[in-house]
This record gives structure tokens, sequence and C-alpha cells, in this order.
């Protein structure tokens, strides 16, 4: 007869297996963190072990059978038990605990994110629109959620993978759980997964699309060949999360979080800023900088725009391929020169495409609060923060645009200038909320400029 168990301590969290137990009686989890000490006492009590093994009478000493605990500092008791898979291309199958929406399968391109903040702003990013995103930070969730920080009216990425979803919250404003809001809304999440280990992979192969299912009746095979099958190469997602209707955008950054005092003053400037999956924030700075500010859907045609009389048009971010929207190319060629331009993140692509560079898809995207980039005309750096997945071809640059910004990461395009068209761009978000700040300036470049064409009109 073997002997009884001989608990040993492993880095956390792993996992119980006793007796061919996945997990442990509800008696042996406590509410909280659970301590080896704690888990000894009860295995100790169980088994009749006194740190020695167990002699049946006339019989040898016996060896004793080891048992792995999972010893964590997060219990989910409060969540409901619910197996999750997120199933990749390569074939690759990844089981958690999932939370959010229960019984969905959203499908998406992977991606990750080292942004150590900020989970709200991602979730809620028009520019994850056909992706799922992996956080490399462990724990997530701990702030919750509040109707202030959202960075548009809904959460537009397919399915959210952490490794580590707190499970109470701590912050003066929160109004909600993640695992709340995420069954809200519809979006599944899992959690308890090695996220370590799938951005080895991401990193080494390249974004790999996946499939996050919380629906068990769903099988692994049916999973991945729905990720097989799925591509944003060619897609235009632009047209899915612009709006539908011309509005006009008045709500300035609040005096707690202003960075920036000087740029409060009113500046009398229209600015006609096309949608493209744009940020709340965005606008947010436009207007704190004393712009007047009208928002358009991304297919609205430059005559359009040039109705409306602005003093300058800017180019908003968001999802997808860039090569996949001529139609908005074609407007901005035709707005080159009448206005002073600016473009961010998708819309310094649009920006690059229309100017006559051509771009390419990245590896595995930057995606992130802490990316370096190079000012070419000062050397000064700035920390950024960033997300998509492809960039413009520096080679394919007329002679007459600059790379003003450069990515120090890979080296690649992070901004252009065009002055003979008045038209600047960079793939960065320099309104990034939480952070960082250091690109704020870029808009009162935008500025500078379209102060500058008024006054020699």
């Amino acid at each position: 007869r073997p002997g009884p168990p001989l608990l040993t301590w492993k880095r956390t969290p792993l996992r119980f297996v006793s007796r061919g137990r996945r997990h442990p009686p509800r008696s042996w989890r406590s509410s909280g963190a659970m301590a080896c000490g704690q888990a000894n006492a009860v295995l100790g009590r169980k088994h009749g072990l006194g740190g020695a093994p167990v002699r049946s009478r006339g019989a040898r000493a016996t060896t004793p059978r080891r048992v792995v605990v999972q010893c964590t500092a997060t219990s989910y008791d409060l969540f409901p038990k619910r197996d999750a898979r997120l199933v990749l291309e390569d074939g690759s199958i990844w089981r958690g605990i999932g939370f959010g929406a229960k019984k969905v399968a959203a499908v998406g391109e992977v991606v990750f994110n080292t942004s150590l903040t900020g989970y709200q702003e991602i979730l809620t990013d028009p520019s994850y629109f056909g992706q799922s995103v992996v956080m490399t930070c462990p724990q997530i969730g701990n702030t919750g959620i509040n109707e202030d920080d959202m960075e548009s009216k809904d959460v537009y990425l397919g399915g959210f993978i952490v490794r580590q979803l707190t499970r109470r919250t701590s912050n003066y404003r929160s109004q909600k759980s993640l695992d709340d809001y995420l069954a809200e809304k519809g979006i599944p999440g899992i959690a308890e997964i090695d996220t370590r280990a799938i951005t080895r992979r991401l990193r080494d192969t390249g974004s790999l699309n996946g499939v996050l299912c919380t629906d068990e009746s769903v099988s692994d095979e049916e999973l991945v060949e729905k990720a097989k099958s799925y591509s944003i190469v060619g897609e235009d997602l632009i047209s899915q999360v612009t709006t539908k209707e011309v509005y006009e955008w008045k709500e300035r950054t609040d005096d707690e979080w202003e960075f920036a005092p000087g740029a409060t003053e009113e500046s009398q400037l229209h600015v006609v800023a096309y949608d493209f999956g744009v940020k709340h924030n965005i606008l947010r700075r436009l207007a704190s900088y004393g712009a007047k500010v009208t928002v358009v859907p991304s297919t609205t045609p430059a005559s359009e725009v040039m109705a409306l009389n602005p003093d300058g048009v800017f180019l908003s971010n968001g999802p997808g391929d860039p090569s996949a929207v001529p139609y908005a190319v074609e407007n901005v060629k035709e707005l080159l020169g009448q206005r002073p331009m600016f473009g961010i993140c998708m819309g310094h692509q649009v920006l690059g495409q229309a100017l006559g560079a051509s771009t390419f898809k990245l590896k595995f995207g930057h995606h992130g609060g802490n990316h370096p980039i190079r000012r070419s005309a000062s050397g000064t750096i700035e920390i950024s923060s960033q997300n998509h997945n492809f960039a413009i071809d520096p080679a394919t640059l007329p002679s007459d645009v600059q790379v003003s910004h450069v990515n120090l990461n890979d080296n690649t395009c992070a901004g252009l200038l065009c002055p003979a068209k008045m038209a600047m761009g960079i793939q960065y978000h320099p309104e990034a909320s939480p952070g960082p700040h250091d690109a704020d300036p870029s808009f009162a470049n935008f500025f500078k400029m379209m102060k500058e064409y008024k006054e020699s009109q």
C-alpha cells in the first residue's frame, strides 16, 4: 500500500494533484491566500502525518507520495468556475478559467500588450477591433471599471487574456468589476493561463489568429479550423467602427488630469477630424488646445470636408489594414496642401499612402506603453504608447517627405513630415491615457501649423 502524500513547494500558482483529484476538497481552500504551512497541516491531519513516513506493522517504511498543491494569492471562489480555451491557428490549445461572457467563441488576431496600466483604455480602444489581447502584466482587474476612462462607447476587442484576474477591486473610482463589465458587453476573457509562454510564441512566430472560447460544446478541432480561416489582412475594419453621423465634440481633458496647462488657451481654430476609430482622449486633447472639433465619418468626401471650412484636418487612429481603405487614401490625397493635416496611427498610415508610400505588416506589431522613439531633428527620445500591426515603408516615401521619428526597437518609421503640403503624422499615441505624455507637444505643433496657415491667408 502506498504511503501518505508529502506536500512539496514549487513556484506559484500550481495545481492540486492528489489521488486523481485535480482540485482539493473545498475545505482545503481558504477564501484568500493559502500558505503551504496550512496545507501541510490539513494533509497531516488527514493522513496522520507527523513529518515522517508511516510504517505498517511488520512492514518497511514506504516512500511518501508527492502531491503538488496550488498556493495562489487569488481565490476564484467569487467567480463562476467555467472552462475556457484559447486555441491558436498553429494547433496549440491553452486552457484556463473563463470570465466575462459565457458560451462565446471569439475569433481574432492574437497580440500582446506590454502596458502595466490602462487595461480599461485598451478594452475600449476601437483600434483593437478584430483582435484578442494578451496582457503581459500578470495581474489585471485591480482598479475595476469606471465610466470616466472609456476611450469609446463600447468594447471593440474580441477577447481578453490575462495571467491573473484580481478577485476584488481597490480604487475609489471603481464602479464595477472587470468580470461583470465584460459579461455585460458580451466579451469573453480567460485567466490562469501562461501569458509569458504565449507572448514568447507570438514574438517567435509572429502574430497568430486564435479563438477564445468559453463554450464547452465546441470541439478543439472546430476552433483550430476557425482560427486558420480568419485574417485581418486586406479587410476594411474602419467601416465597422466609424461614426455614422457628423457631430461636434466639446469635452476637454478634466482639470484634475490636465498635464499641459498651457494647452487650454482658446485658439479659435476649427479642426475636422476623420473618424477611423477615434479615441475619446484624442478629441479631448484637440478641444483642450482650444479648437472647435467636428467629427466626420471615414467615408466623408473631401469636398464635404472643405465645405465645413476647417483650419486643419485630423486623421484618427483605427483598426486593420491601411491598404484596405483606398477611399480614405483618395480623400486625403484631394485634401493635401489645401489645409494643414495631422495623422495618428491609422491616420499616419493613410497619410503616408496619400503621399505615395506603401505599407507592410509587422511581425507581431507594436502594442504597449513603453516604446522608445527618437525625433530625427533633435535626437531627443520620447517614450510612447503604441497600438498597430502595420507600418509605412520609408524606402517608398517621395523625396519631399521626411522620416521625422524612428522607433528605436526595430528602426521602423514612427513619424513623417511634408512641409510643402503642410502634413505631419506619427505612428504612436501622443494623447495616451493613462500615459506616457512625452509626445503631447505634437498637438502643439499641429496647432502652430494651423495658425501660421491662417495668418498667411
